[in-house]
């Protein structure tokens, strides 16, 4: 039961005589208790909130960025009508701040045994399952003096899926492959090393793919086409450990690091090697492998709606013994993970020649944007500091990448936005060396 605003005007409007001319409890009874009266009926004739029966229907997942749209039935199987005020409940990263009182505050009119829907949209902010909280709605009788009021609990979820940004530079990336793969007019001489075709000799070939057999059978020169290599496995491990929580521009580490694993993931499938997934930072955060093509990518964005960095240290040796169970033969793996001195010397480097004897390693980082900016300052004693602190730091994190280089592993640095591009980037340049 709630008094609205209404009941408590039109009391304050009839206490303001009797306080003026009559001051007495006898005329604040006189005043009040046809107010009261009226209130109790408007009580009784509201209709009943227990009663009410709600189902949800809409959408389950949604990318992050974009909007869901989930649906909220009333039926009111009572003999009053139904006029209320209903508020949906969802966590607060549901909607962009400032929009909830508008997105999840609804108006409903129904009749007696008749039903009606509403939809709330929710624009989440984060990765991850929201799960709608309480449905609280409050019914007003027909005076609009007292209302009936309750909450009923009406289950539902919307994973909110990672928006996968980079897809843009796949029709790009996928170009390049088929130029690898010999599927265009540009024909790429000399790559991969699996046999594809004959064909005739046309004058800038390499001379050592002349097949000589082929062409004393007939009258042209006959040379031999290669093509990248296929059905090579890919696993795509992602470092959850503390590094990962670390803030470039408005998103963690780890985010950059999804996007990036997307993209190749897309890029891999289309060239027919075989991708898993690999979350890890004391324990197996997420694992996916052995899918088939068709669900590599919608497995790994419903893997990676979940995952949120730990603050913990990644146990690298733990990593290195997971990553070599979960690979047991010969894999380009992919380690997204951070290029600072510290977690590289004291853990990664100590297990790296484990995973370097069976396995092509990349380990991809993201690098903050604002380093560079930094190091370009000047002008003032501030800016002259900053820069000389992001040079220090840059000439770290490129010795960092040194001393894996000399491992025989391929580093990929980059900012955010650049880092997906240019992990495909060096994963085509593997294809095409024929490393994989």
């Amino acid at each position: 039961m709630a008094l609205t605003g209404r009941a408590a005007l039109l009391a304050a409007l009839g206490s303001v005589p009797v306080g003026l001319l009559a001051p007495s409890w006898t005329g604040m009874i006189a005043v009040n208790s046809p107010l009261a009266l009226a209130m109790m009926c408007d009580y009784a004739l509201a209709a009943p909130v227990r009663s009410l029966r709600f189902t949800r229907s809409g959408d389950t997942s949604v990318r992050l960025g974009d909007a869901a749209d989930v649906t909220l039935t009333i039926e009111n199987p009572s003999r009053r009508p139904l006029r209320a005020q209903l508020r949906d409940a969802w966590p607060p990263s549901s909607w962009t701040p400032g929009t909830e009182t508008a997105a999840s505050r609804h108006r409903i009119d129904a009749p007696p045994g008749e039903r009606r829907r509403v939809t709330t949209r929710l624009t989440p902010t984060r990765r991850g399952d929201r799960e709608a909280e309480r449905i609280t709605i409050r019914s007003y009788g027909p005076l609009g003096l007292l209302t009936r009021q309750g909450s009923h609990k009406v289950p539902w979820t919307v994973r909110v899926l990672p928006p996968f940004h980079s897809r843009k530079h796949l029709p790009s990336r996928l170009a390049r492959l088929r130029e690898l793969d010999g599927r265009t007019s540009l024909l790429t001489r000399g790559e991969g090393t699996e046999f594809d075709s004959l064909r005739e000799y046309v004058p800038g070939d390499d001379t050592r793919s002349i097949d000589w057999r082929a062409t004393a059978r007939q009258s042209a020169v006959a040379v031999r086409t290669w093509r990248p290599e296929r059905d090579r496995r890919i696993l795509l491990v992602l470092d959850t450990g503390r590094t990962s929580a670390g803030r470039v521009g408005d998103a963690p580490r780890l985010d950059a690091a999804m996007d990036a694993a997307l993209l190749l993931a897309a890029l891999a499938t289309r060239a027919g090697d075989r991708v898993d997934l690999l979350a890890y930072d004391r324990r197996v955060r997420a694992l996916v492998q052995g899918k088939a093509a068709g669900d590599i990518l919608p497995s790994f964005v419903n893997a990676m709606a979940t995952l949120e960095p730990e603050l913990v240290e990644t146990d690298a040796r733990g990593l290195a013994s997971t990553t070599l169970t979960t690979a047991p033969r010969r894999s380009l793996v992919v380690l997204l993970t951070s290029l600072d001195a510290a977690p590289v010397e004291e853990g990664l480097l100590p297990v790296l020649p484990r995973l370097t004897k069976g396995h092509t390693v990349i380990v991809a980082a993201v690098a903050d944007p604002r380093i560079q900016k930094m190091s370009t300052a000047r002008g003032t004693v501030d800016g002259i500091y900053d820069a000389a602190s992001a040079a220090q730091a840059q000439a770290e994190r490129r010795r960092t990448a040194e001393k894996l280089t000399r491992h025989g592993v391929t580093v990929v640095d980059a900012a955010p936005d650049e880092l997906a591009p240019a992990l495909a980037d060096a994963y085509l340049a593997l294809k095409a060396a024929g490393r994989l």
